[in-house]
């Protein structure tokens, strides 16, 4: 009894650890089907951003930051079309504010 009890607390353990999860989703690598992350750079830069960094594929898109007209935002560009969307930086007044300036 004490060594099954023993077990549990140590399988407990390591999956609290993380030693015992599911390696990563697929959702957090690219898929077979999805543009080159130079794609994805180049649809940026297309459309007019620059500074590209920190690009990875993240639940189902390439997903990092970058500059445009001064700003550092972060993108997403989907691994398909090449389609960029933005979230706007944190606003320095006191709400946060979405690309379209609104607090959604």
């Amino acid at each position: 009894m004490t060594r099954t009890f023993a077990t549990k607390i140590l399988a407990g353990g390591l999956f609290a650890a993380g030693l015992f999860t599911v390696p990563a989703l697929a959702d957090d690598r690219p898929g077979p089907d999805w543009m080159p992350i130079e794609g994805a750079v180049r649809a940026l830069e297309q459309a007019g951003y620059s500074g590209v960094r920190e690009l990875e594929a993240d639940d189902g898109v390439w997903e990092g930051k970058a500059v445009k007209d001064g700003r550092s935002v972060k993108v997403k560009v989907d691994p398909h079309s090449g389609a960029v969307t933005e979230k706007a930086a944190k606003a320095k007044d006191s709400g946060k504010h979405d690309a379209d300036g609104d607090d959604d």
